[in-house]
Protein backbone atom coordinates (compact mmCIF):
# COMPACT_ATOMS: atom_id res chain seq x y z
CA UNK A 1 0.00 0.00 0.00
CA UNK A 2 1.33 3.43 -0.96
CA UNK A 3 2.01 5.59 2.08
CA UNK A 4 3.23 8.47 -0.09
CA UNK A 5 2.26 9.18 -3.70
CA UNK A 6 3.76 11.97 -5.77
CA UNK A 7 1.69 12.66 -8.89
CA UNK A 8 2.87 14.88 -11.77
CA UNK A 9 4.65 17.30 -9.41
CA UNK A 10 5.83 20.52 -11.05
CA UNK A 11 7.88 23.09 -9.16
CA UNK A 12 9.31 26.37 -10.40
CA UNK A 13 11.86 28.84 -9.04
CA UNK A 14 10.75 31.93 -10.88
CA UNK A 15 10.85 30.99 -14.58
CA UNK A 16 13.12 27.99 -13.99
CA UNK A 17 11.32 24.65 -13.75
CA UNK A 18 13.01 22.52 -11.09
CA UNK A 19 10.62 19.54 -11.16
CA UNK A 20 9.03 18.65 -14.49
CA UNK A 21 6.05 16.50 -13.57
CA UNK A 22 7.62 13.73 -11.49
CA UNK A 23 5.56 10.77 -10.30
CA UNK A 24 6.64 8.13 -7.79
CA UNK A 25 5.46 6.34 -4.67
CA UNK A 26 6.72 5.02 -1.36
CA UNK A 27 4.96 1.97 0.00
CA UNK A 28 4.55 1.39 3.70
CA UNK A 29 7.53 -0.44 5.17
CA UNK A 30 9.90 0.29 2.28
CA UNK A 31 13.22 2.03 1.91
CA UNK A 32 12.96 4.05 -1.29
CA UNK A 33 15.88 6.11 -2.53
CA UNK A 34 16.16 9.01 -4.96
CA UNK A 35 19.58 9.30 -6.56
CA UNK A 36 20.90 11.97 -8.86
CA UNK A 37 23.59 14.59 -9.31
CA UNK A 38 23.63 18.02 -7.70
CA UNK A 39 20.84 20.13 -9.16
CA UNK A 40 18.73 17.14 -10.20
CA UNK A 41 15.83 18.23 -7.98
CA UNK A 42 16.22 15.83 -5.04
CA UNK A 43 16.15 18.41 -2.25
CA UNK A 44 13.39 20.35 -4.01
CA UNK A 45 11.33 17.15 -3.98
CA UNK A 46 11.86 16.72 -0.24
CA UNK A 47 11.05 20.34 0.55
CA UNK A 48 7.90 20.20 -1.58
CA UNK A 49 6.69 17.10 0.26
CA UNK A 50 7.25 18.81 3.63
CA UNK A 51 5.39 21.97 2.58
CA UNK A 52 8.50 24.17 2.54
CA UNK A 53 8.12 24.81 -1.20
CA UNK A 54 4.75 25.18 -2.90
CA UNK A 55 4.43 23.30 -6.20
CA UNK A 56 2.76 24.94 -9.17
CA UNK A 57 0.78 21.78 -9.91
CA UNK A 58 0.52 18.10 -9.03
CA UNK A 59 -0.50 16.11 -5.97
CA UNK A 60 1.29 14.89 -2.86
CA UNK A 61 -0.85 12.16 -1.30
CA UNK A 62 0.21 11.06 2.17
CA UNK A 63 -1.76 8.28 3.82
CA UNK A 64 -4.66 8.95 1.43
CA UNK A 65 -4.74 12.72 1.97
CA UNK A 66 -3.59 15.42 -0.45
CA UNK A 67 -1.22 17.57 1.62
CA UNK A 68 -0.32 20.18 -1.00
CA UNK A 69 -0.66 23.58 0.66
CA UNK A 70 -0.68 22.15 4.18
CA UNK A 71 1.63 23.89 6.71
CA UNK A 72 4.75 21.95 7.65
CA UNK A 73 3.85 21.61 11.34
CA UNK A 74 0.56 19.94 10.39
CA UNK A 75 2.38 17.56 8.05
CA UNK A 76 4.66 16.55 10.95
CA UNK A 77 1.60 15.88 13.10
CA UNK A 78 0.30 13.51 10.41
CA UNK A 79 3.39 11.35 10.91
CA UNK A 80 6.00 12.57 8.45
CA UNK A 81 9.38 14.08 9.29
CA UNK A 82 12.57 15.12 7.54
CA UNK A 83 16.23 14.93 8.52
CA UNK A 84 17.54 17.90 6.49
CA UNK A 85 20.72 18.12 4.49
CA UNK A 86 23.55 19.35 6.72
CA UNK A 87 21.82 17.97 9.84
CA UNK A 88 20.74 21.44 11.09
CA UNK A 89 21.04 20.67 14.79
CA UNK A 90 20.59 23.53 17.27
CA UNK A 91 24.31 23.94 17.92
CA UNK A 92 24.09 25.98 21.12
CA UNK A 93 21.50 23.72 22.75
CA UNK A 94 22.43 20.50 24.52
CA UNK A 95 21.82 17.11 22.99
CA UNK A 96 18.97 16.61 25.45
CA UNK A 97 17.34 19.94 24.56
CA UNK A 98 17.63 19.19 20.84
CA UNK A 99 15.66 16.00 21.43
CA UNK A 100 13.07 17.89 23.48
CA UNK A 101 12.65 20.26 20.51
CA UNK A 102 11.98 17.25 18.30
CA UNK A 103 9.11 16.23 20.57
CA UNK A 104 7.26 19.54 20.30
CA UNK A 105 4.16 17.85 18.88
CA UNK A 106 3.77 15.93 22.15
CA UNK A 107 2.43 17.98 25.05
CA UNK A 108 2.98 15.26 27.67
CA UNK A 109 6.35 15.77 29.48
CA UNK A 110 6.49 12.20 30.79
CA UNK A 111 5.98 10.80 27.28
CA UNK A 112 8.71 13.10 25.93
CA UNK A 113 11.14 11.78 28.55
CA UNK A 114 10.20 8.22 27.66
CA UNK A 115 10.77 8.95 23.97
CA UNK A 116 14.18 10.46 24.75
CA UNK A 117 15.16 7.26 26.56
CA UNK A 118 14.06 5.29 23.50
CA UNK A 119 16.36 7.45 21.34
CA UNK A 120 19.21 6.92 23.81
CA UNK A 121 18.62 3.19 23.46
CA UNK A 122 19.03 3.46 19.69
CA UNK A 123 21.99 5.83 19.91
CA UNK A 124 23.87 5.25 23.19
CA UNK A 125 26.48 7.84 22.20
CA UNK A 126 23.82 10.54 22.52
CA UNK A 127 23.17 9.55 26.12
CA UNK A 128 26.88 9.86 26.85
CA UNK A 129 26.84 13.35 25.30
CA UNK A 130 23.41 14.46 26.51
CA UNK A 131 24.64 17.57 28.35
CA UNK A 132 27.04 18.72 25.63
CA UNK A 133 26.16 21.47 23.16
CA UNK A 134 25.22 19.87 19.87
CA UNK A 135 27.76 22.05 18.08
CA UNK A 136 30.56 20.21 19.88
CA UNK A 137 29.55 16.81 18.51
CA UNK A 138 31.35 15.13 15.63
CA UNK A 139 29.64 15.01 12.24
CA UNK A 140 28.55 11.42 12.80
CA UNK A 141 27.18 12.24 16.25
CA UNK A 142 25.28 15.21 14.85
CA UNK A 143 23.72 12.89 12.27
CA UNK A 144 22.66 10.55 15.09
CA UNK A 145 21.15 13.55 16.87
CA UNK A 146 19.31 14.75 13.76
CA UNK A 147 17.83 11.28 13.26
CA UNK A 148 17.00 10.94 16.95
CA UNK A 149 15.33 14.36 16.96
CA UNK A 150 13.23 13.31 13.96
CA UNK A 151 12.16 10.14 15.74
CA UNK A 152 10.75 12.17 18.63
CA UNK A 153 7.63 12.93 16.55
CA UNK A 154 6.88 9.20 16.05
CA UNK A 155 7.04 9.35 12.24
CA UNK A 156 5.48 6.74 10.00
CA UNK A 157 7.66 8.11 7.21
CA UNK A 158 11.15 9.55 7.71
CA UNK A 159 12.82 11.42 4.88
CA UNK A 160 16.59 11.76 4.96
CA UNK A 161 18.32 14.33 2.76
CA UNK A 162 21.98 13.50 2.02
CA UNK A 163 22.70 11.93 5.44
CA UNK A 164 26.25 10.91 4.49
CA UNK A 165 27.32 14.30 3.13
CA UNK A 166 30.63 15.52 4.52
CA UNK A 167 31.31 12.42 6.61
CA UNK A 168 34.42 10.24 6.63
CA UNK A 169 33.97 6.82 4.96
CA UNK A 170 33.79 4.92 8.26
CA UNK A 171 31.04 7.28 9.47
CA UNK A 172 29.17 6.91 6.18
CA UNK A 173 29.01 3.17 6.81
CA UNK A 174 27.71 3.82 10.33
CA UNK A 175 25.01 6.18 9.04
CA UNK A 176 23.70 3.55 6.63
CA UNK A 177 23.68 1.00 9.44
CA UNK A 178 21.60 3.48 11.47
CA UNK A 179 19.15 3.83 8.59
CA UNK A 180 18.77 0.07 8.31
CA UNK A 181 18.20 -0.15 12.05
CA UNK A 182 15.53 2.56 12.00
CA UNK A 183 13.84 0.74 9.15
CA UNK A 184 13.88 -2.50 11.14
CA UNK A 185 11.86 -0.77 13.89
CA UNK A 186 9.01 -0.19 11.43
CA UNK A 187 9.79 3.27 10.03
CA UNK A 188 9.26 3.77 6.30
CA UNK A 189 12.24 5.58 4.74
CA UNK A 190 12.57 7.96 1.78
CA UNK A 191 16.27 8.53 1.23
CA UNK A 192 17.88 11.20 -0.94
CA UNK A 193 21.55 10.42 -1.35
CA UNK A 194 24.49 11.15 -3.65
CA UNK A 195 26.30 7.99 -2.52
CA UNK A 196 24.41 5.84 -4.99
CA UNK A 197 26.27 2.64 -4.19
CA UNK A 198 25.41 2.74 -0.47
CA UNK A 199 21.85 3.94 -1.09
CA UNK A 200 21.00 1.28 -3.67
CA UNK A 201 22.46 -1.44 -1.44
CA UNK A 202 19.79 -0.86 1.22
CA UNK A 203 16.88 0.29 -1.00
CA UNK A 204 13.83 -1.81 -1.78
CA UNK A 205 13.15 0.44 -4.75
CA UNK A 206 14.86 3.44 -6.31
CA UNK A 207 14.37 6.27 -8.76
CA UNK A 208 16.95 8.22 -10.75
CA UNK A 209 16.26 11.94 -10.93
CA UNK A 210 17.95 14.01 -13.64
CA UNK A 211 17.28 17.71 -14.28
CA UNK A 212 13.83 17.53 -12.76
CA UNK A 213 12.75 14.29 -14.45
CA UNK A 214 12.63 10.70 -13.26
CA UNK A 215 14.52 8.85 -15.97
CA UNK A 216 14.77 5.38 -14.44
CA UNK A 217 13.14 3.29 -11.71
CA UNK A 218 13.34 -0.24 -10.35
CA UNK A 219 14.47 -2.26 -7.38
CA UNK A 220 17.67 -1.24 -5.64
CA UNK A 221 19.54 -4.19 -7.13
CA UNK A 222 18.15 -3.55 -10.63
CA UNK A 223 19.42 0.01 -10.62
CA UNK A 224 22.75 -1.01 -9.09
CA UNK A 225 23.23 -3.30 -12.08
CA UNK A 226 21.97 -0.79 -14.66
CA UNK A 227 24.61 0.27 -17.17
CA UNK A 228 23.30 3.84 -17.09
CA UNK A 229 23.55 4.03 -13.29
CA UNK A 230 26.95 2.32 -13.25
CA UNK A 231 28.34 4.82 -15.73
CA UNK A 232 26.78 7.95 -14.29
CA UNK A 233 26.74 7.31 -10.53
CA UNK A 234 28.88 4.31 -9.62
CA UNK A 235 32.06 5.20 -11.47
CA UNK A 236 32.01 2.01 -13.56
Amino acid sequence: MALLEIKDLQVYYGVIQALKGITFEVNEGEIVTLIGANGAGKTTTMQSIMGLIHPRSGEIIYNGQNIVGMPTHKIVRLGMTQVPEGRRVFSELSVYDNLVMGGYVNKNPSEIKKDIETVYGLFPRLKERKSQPAGMLSGGEQQMLAMGRALMSHPKLMMLDEPSMGLAPILVTQVFEMIKHLHSTGTTILLVEQNAEKALAIADRAYVLETGNIILSGTGSELANSDLVKKAYLGN
